[in-house]
């Protein structure tokens, strides 16, 4: 059995501790929160595991996985601390706050030969596994375009920018359907009520071979949109996350290209085909990411989740950052 410790029971904790504590291998042995009353809800709903206020459960001998939960700039300090006293740690997106701090976890874990995972919930769900298995299977042909729109009335965050928020989600999901050669990121935004924070924003991500990327976030909208759409040479994929009954859609429309002489050199005219519903797993991805992780650290596996994957994202969201303060200039990445 892995003896669990969950740090932090806010918005997500009591579905990490609900998935824990169900997985036949595990046992969700404590949990800390500095909230009095989250600490009495933890109580309630897991009443075998003992509840603490003691964030340094990191260091406890008794536990195998310690899960962090808690505000982004207490991270890297609370996985350091977890992964020196020889434990396998989940940690919630984005992972640290800066890229050397994302680096030196990953580098750490491997040296320590502990499982280092990120919390990339969507990797897991039915619709990006799907969609997953149709690129890497050449059913869009060469990839032209990504374009990602999730906007929403949403929560304002007090300490990070919508960028920081939500693209987390959106980049890893890019990430892991294109991989990582990702090069460069532009970024333009705007904040409306003198917090310092961007609200709304646009980021462009450049891949080699003309690949483009480009991301809507956006807290002020009127409409929740989750909408992604991958333009190929040979067929288009539509994903809508709210779309329940027909998450993704394949269409095979495209442009016909030729070549011609004279005043019309390249001649292109689109190419109309028939649209298809594929059938998308449904499955509870945090269930099937737990089992994932489990699996990982009993096995000595690599996740595709893991440090590195976590940094390359906090890259880009440093990038983004650096951009957004000089008016959309073009920043490589590392």
């Amino acid at each position: 059995m892995l003896r669990v410790g969950l740090i932090g029971y806010g918005y997500w904790g009591p579905n990490l501790a609900r998935n824990f504590n169900a997985h036949p291998e595990c046992a969700l042995i404590r949990i800390a929160d500095m909230a009095p009353a989250r600490r009495s809800a933890a109580a309630a709903a897991f009443p075998a595991a003992e509840v603490t206020d003691a964030a340094d459960i990191a260091k406890a001998p008794d536990l195998d996985v310690i899960v962090v939960a808690t505000p982004v700039f207490t991270h890297y300090e609370l996985a350091k601390t977890a992964l020196e006293h020889g434990k396998h740690v989940w940690v919630e997106k984005p992972m640290t706050s800066t890229h050397d701090q994302a680096r030196e976890l990953t580098d750490l874990a491997r040296a320590r030969g502990l499982t280092l995972m990120v919390d990339h919930t969507f990797l897991f769900t039915g619709a990006v596994r799907k969609m997953k298995a149709l690129i890497d299977a050449g059913e869009l042909g060469d990839l032209y375009y990504y374009d990602s729109t999730r906007i929403n009335l949403g929560i304002f965050q007090h300490d990070i920018n919508v960028v920081w928020d939500l693209a987390p989600h959106d980049l890893s999901i890019m990430d892991y359907l294109l991989g990582d050669a990702a090069e460069a990121v532009s970024a333009h935004g705007r904040g409306h009520f003198d917090t310092g924070l961007e609200d709304v924003a646009y980021v462009t991500v450049f891949y080699p071979n003309n690949l483009i990327a480009h991301f809507h976030l956006n807290w002020l909208s009127p409409v929740k949109i989750r909408r992604t759409v991958v333009g190929g040479s040979k067929k288009m994929l539509v994903w809508d996350d709210l779309n329940k009954e027909e998450q993704i859609k394949i269409y095979d429309k495209g442009m016909a290209v030729e070549t011609k002489e004279g005043l019309y050199r390249v001649l292109a005219t689109p190419r109309h085909g028939d649209m298809y519903a594929p059938v998308v797993p449904t499955v509870e991805a945090l269930k099937t990411e737990v089992e994932y992780f489990v699996e990982c650290i009993e096995k000595g596996l690599t996740p595709f989740n893991n440090g590195a994957a976590g940094a390359r994202i906090i890259a880009m969201l440093e990038a983004t950052d650096r951009s957004l303060k000089e008016n959309g200039r073009v920043i490589a990445l590392r």
